[in-house]
């Protein structure tokens, strides 16, 4: 698996000459790296992890997704894409507060077509695995922050995706509960999965294996 970005612009439409959030950025991730995306506030981190993850598409340039032209997909194609291939963790979490996390974990298995009983087989070893067992039946209301993004993490890995995108994935958390849950995405990529992981936190990316820093939609 290998993502690989050429000259990627991206320009959102306003004022005169529209609002260039990247400038020409060119990068490889290969499979197994652990890359922290870092920059200040506005430099286009978020812009560029949301076309990593075929969310987006940039105004001009190249991406290669795991070997295929990203811009000669079909929607479709791309959706297939997300769904197969890529786990998302966001920073607000975005599971559904009247589901369990139980079926939280499920959604993506239930849109790829998962039989119900290995879905719910699958789910349950999942939470386990992050550190949830016996709290399958809680709803999201009824569990701290972090143990809300161990379900968002656990959900990302549903589909076996083959590279998981965190967007500032401890923001909302304290520092304890921050630092367990960067453990684990440090766990998953010593098991060998390809982790992009958005930050502001010095400390996760000082032990991320590369960083790609942002200025003004530029690598610096």
């Amino acid at each position: 698996m290998k993502i690989s970005c050429s000259n990627l612009v991206k320009t959102y439409e306003g004022g005169k000459s529209g609002w260039p959030a990247l400038r020409g950025v060119s990068f490889d991730i290969h499979k197994g790296e652990f890359v922290a995306v870092t920059g200040p506030s506005g430099c286009g981190k978020s812009t560029l992890l949301n076309i990593i993850g075929l969310l987006d598409e940039p105004s001009s340039g190249k991406y290669e997704f795991d070997g295929r032209n990203v811009l000669a997909m079909s929607d479709g194609e791309r959706s297939d894409a997300r769904r197969d291939s890529i786990g998302f963790v966001f920073q607000s979490f975005h599971l559904l507060n009247r589901l369990s996390s139980l079926e939280n974990v499920c959604l993506p298995m239930r849109y790829a077509g998962v039989d119900a009983a290995e879905m719910k087989k699958r789910a349950s070893g999942l939470l386990h695995k992050v550190g949830l067992k016996g709290k399958e039946r809680k709803t999201p209301l009824e569990l701290s922050g972090g143990e809300r993004q161990r379900v968002a993490i656990a959900r990302a890995l549903a589909n076996s995706p083959k590279v998981i995108l965190a967007d500032e994935p401890t923001g909302n958390l304290d520092s304890v509960s921050s630092r367990d849950i960067v453990d684990m995405l440090f766990a998953l990529n010593a098991e060998g999965m390809t982790v992009v992981l958005v930050t502001h936190d010095r400390e996760i990316s000082a032990r991320a294996g590369r960083n790609i820093r942002l200025r003004d939609g530029r690598i610096e």
